[in-house]
């Protein structure tokens, strides 16, 4: 996969790094040269500052006359009187020919040796230096030319990292601010003075895509929810009709058959029932929390489908754990509707899944600044292999009893989504049945004390 960061700093640093070996090249070979130039001029300067009286005596060995720092065992001098006569000549170092007047190089024991001759009315006077003590000065002066461009090559190369680094951050910040998003949320992004006008355009793409995805969802909720509120009335007057017709004799054939037929409704109008749920749930992405009482809300529930339990024969049942006082109302911040249908479904869920002769517990409880409660039944409970899966709308495992849509845990997981709680499912341990698990309800009490 191809990175922009990465492909402009190879390119930026490649080419400031071959840019520099050209640059360091170049200064080399110009310093070494200027060095050259510097030592010739060396050389003139030294013959040229010779005193005249130098060669007035016969005796060929001197000492060496007062150059300051020019004329130091770097330099070999050697003068010459009008007859040809050697004068002159420093000490520890090899005499050599005299050679033409002006700059010469010759090589001398192994050596080579860059001279310059200077012709006077009364005495010639040679100055000589060995090629290799110039060529070592020489690559040190230019080697110390370049510190500041080998300081510079990794300042630089620090300095377009941060670079980089800074140009591209939006789009860092564009993908988190995307990724970290729910999948119902289709606001548009917010274009602010900080987005660079490079990125302008994918993020109005973007806002156009996510305009248009809303849309999109919205038409097929509002279909969802017109389709279901208008099926719900025809399939109840169509169960009404059922049931008359069965009394007054109209409405021929077994008992049985009659029987199927009016769960078959049923389960048509449970359907839709659902499906107007599911939309409603859908259209509400965001969730206004208020205090409720959720102890309140489970002998509701517990109410309304008592009837429903006492028909299949079950226990339904709510228990309080860990409750403050005996009228503890158990108050949170949660959507009361949201709450009542996700408390519902569970309860609903449990009974049509649980067979006759066994028991469901609404089990509320309190851990630390938290509230949650469990459903528990007694049923078959499901197959480790489909737990995940039974939040999945319309999915009904191949061991599913009783009457059921495959839309019930699917609008919990929906609820529980918009309030961020947790929503969990396992089999009891050790005995049979299912435990639903809700937890993360903040405790209104604690709240209130932050």
């Amino acid at each position: 996969m191809t990175s922009i960061r990465r492909w402009l700093l190879g390119w930026l640093i490649f080419g400031l790094a071959a840019a520099s070996l050209v640059a360091a090249y170049g200064i080399f070979h110009t310093a070494r040269e200027e060095a050259s130039e510097l030592f010739d001029y060396e050389l003139r300067t030294v013959a040229r500052s010779l005193p005249s009286n130098l060669a007035s005596t016969g005796d060929r060995e001197y000492s060496r006359p007062d150059l300051g720092d020019l004329a130091d065992d770097r330099i070999v001098i050697e003068i010459w009187d009008r007859s040809g006569a050697l004068v002159y000549h420093s000490s520890q170092a090899p005499v050599l020919s005299r050679l033409p007047e002006g700059f010469n190089t010759v090589e001398r024991a192994e050596y080579h040796w860059r001279t310059f001759g200077l012709a006077r009315p009364d005495h010639y006077i040679q100055v000589a230096q060995p090629v290799s003590v110039r060529e070592e000065l020489a690559l040190r002066l230019a080697l110390r030319t370049l510190w500041p461009l080998a300081l510079m090559v990794p300042m630089t190369i620090v300095l377009v990292l941060l670079v980089v680094t800074r140009a591209i951050a939006p789009i860092g910040g564009l993908s988190r601010a995307l990724s970290t998003r729910s999948i119902d949320s289709l606001e548009p992004l917010r274009l602010d003075a900080n987005v660079p006008v490079e990125i302008r355009p994918l993020v109005e793409a973007l806002n156009d895509l996510l305009q248009r995805l809303g849309e999109a969802s919205q038409a097929q909720r509002t279909f969802i929810a017109d389709a279901a509120h208008e099926l719900r009335s025809p399939l109840a007057a169509l169960k009404l009709q059922i049931q008359a017709a069965s009394r007054d004799g109209s409405l021929k054939g077994e008992g049985q058959t009659l029987e199927r037929v009016e769960g078959r409704v049923n389960r048509i109008i449970h359907l839709v029932q659902q499906l107007l749920t599911l939309a409603r749930e859908d259209a509400h992405p965001v969730t206004s929390m208020v205090p409720m009482s959720l102890r309140r809300t489970a002998e509701q529930v517990v109410g309304d489908l008592s009837l429903l339990a006492e028909t299949r024969q079950i226990d339904l049942g709510l228990e309080c754990e860990e409750s403050r006082s005996a009228s503890d109302a158990y108050t949170v911040l949660a959507e009361t509707h949201g709450m009542s249908v996700l408390l519902g479904n569970l309860v609903n869920n449990a009974i049509r899944h649980t067979p006759a002769g066994g028991r469901v517990d609404v089990i509320l409880r309190r851990t630390g600044d938290q509230v949650g409660f469990d459903v528990v039944d007694n049923g078959p409970g499901i197959p480790e292999a489909e737990i995940e899966r039974v939040f999945d709308r319309f999915y009904r495992g191949e061991e599913a009893q009783g009457e059921g849509s495959g839309l019930g845990l699917a609008i919990v997981s929906r609820i529980a989504e918009r309030h961020r709680i947790g929503l969990a499912l396992r089999n009891n341990v050790g005995a049979p049945g299912l435990r639903v698990s809700i937890t993360g309800l903040a405790a209104y009490e604690a709240v209130v004390k932050s």
